[in-house]
């Protein structure tokens, strides 16, 4: 360990600079415009904090691992292209994902409605703690959290809310959200085994009939809240990298996306249900 943090000659200064900078503004405008399309036209007060771990299904709550999770991932490997050695950009570029959702729980801390969140701040730390624990172990990502979307005929139920467009459901709407945890099965394999090393299998969870949290206001629309869970084949987009940079970053940012496929649900509502093709 003590080699691995002793070796920081051959860091580029200059491309950690453009790098952090580039970083820096992309976040600095997905901030805004996370204000704009969720806290705009919602009522402010004083920050305060609010306990909703028993809300949404704790969907919101697999949101935060995943989006902590990826982006624990691209730091490390940002820091890892500037030269920054092996257990400083693990441990640097690990805790960004932390830091990089604070100011989320700032936001919501001064909602009227809501409130900083306890349980969201373990989800992010949890997140971080998954990449940092696979990279310190296995020197690799094996088991990749993904995220897969679909819309549903609840957003528009209640607009303001799970909301009013593609671009906004997408990010509200937790009915049509699904994570995943996608295991890299030929790497927990010997190197001789014949498993094909682009097959991963994927483990989902979800949930659905969510318009309000309390159970009676879902009732009083005839709906049931439940959860879903999933099992489905998926693909390792990692293992295509090749010579072309493009390609390479392309596959990258695609690989945080559940590929659609087949798959097999289970919940407590309809029991076993088989989808031919699942996003």
């Amino acid at each position: 360990m003590a080699q691995a943090f002793a070796d920081t000659a051959t860091v580029n200064e200059k491309r950690l600079l453009v790098l952090g900078t580039a970083f820096g503004a992309g976040y600095t405008g997905l901030i805004i415009s996370l204000n704009k399309a969720w806290y705009s036209e919602q009522e402010r007060q004083g920050f305060h904090f609010f306990n909703d771990a028993g809300e949404w299904k704790q969907v919101d709550k697999a949101g935060h691992f995943w989006g902590a999770f990826q982006e624990s991932r691209a730091a490390i490997d940002l820091l890892r292209s500037t030269g920054v050695s092996g257990n400083k950009a693990i441990f640097y570029g690990g805790l960004m994902g932390i830091a990089l959702q604070i100011p989320i729980e700032i936001f919501d801390g001064y909602q009227s409605a809501y409130g900083a969140s306890v349980s969201d701040l373990a989800a992010n730390t949890l997140g971080s703690a998954a990449v940092i624990a696979q990279e310190l172990t296995w020197h690799e990502i094996r088991v990749m959290p993904k995220y897969s979307f679909h819309t549903t005929r609840y957003a528009p139920m209640r607009p303001n809310v799970l909301g009013s467009n593609l671009a906004e459901q997408a990010l509200k709407d937790y009915n049509g959200q699904t994570y995943w945890l996608s295991v890299n099965v030929a790497d927990f394999l010997k190197e001789e085994s014949k498993y094909p090393r682009w097959l991963s299998i994927a483990v989902g969870y979800g949930a659905e009939e969510i318009i309000f949290n309390s159970a009676s206001g879902n009732e009083a629309l005839g709906l049931r809240a439940h959860r879903q869970f999933y099992l489905s084949p998926d693909l390792n987009l990692m293992h295509f990298k090749g010579k072309s940079k493009l390609l390479n970053t392309a596959l990258y940012v695609l690989s945080i996306i559940k590929v659609p496929a087949p798959a097999l649900e289970y919940n407590c509502k309809n029991g076993f249900r088989l989808h031919a093709l699942y996003f």
